[in-house]
């Protein structure tokens, strides 16, 4: 598996738990919450860096 194979499927799995983490965060803390929005930028990190390296 080449470094950009590792990066993309490591960005894909991060993604994965960064979406679990961000719908767990808005049931228990609320959808504007601190915690929630900063959970939310982390996400939008990962998805504009995999779109980035994949497009």
């Amino acid at each position: 598996m080449s470094n950009v194979e590792y990066r993309q499927k490591w960005l894909l799995e991060s993604i994965g738990a960064k979406k679990e983490e961000l719908i767990r965060l808005a049931f228990l803390r609320g959808f504007t919450s601190h915690e929630t929005v900063q959970c939310s930028q982390e996400l939008d990190g990962l998805l504009n860096e995999y779109q980035r390296n994949v497009c």
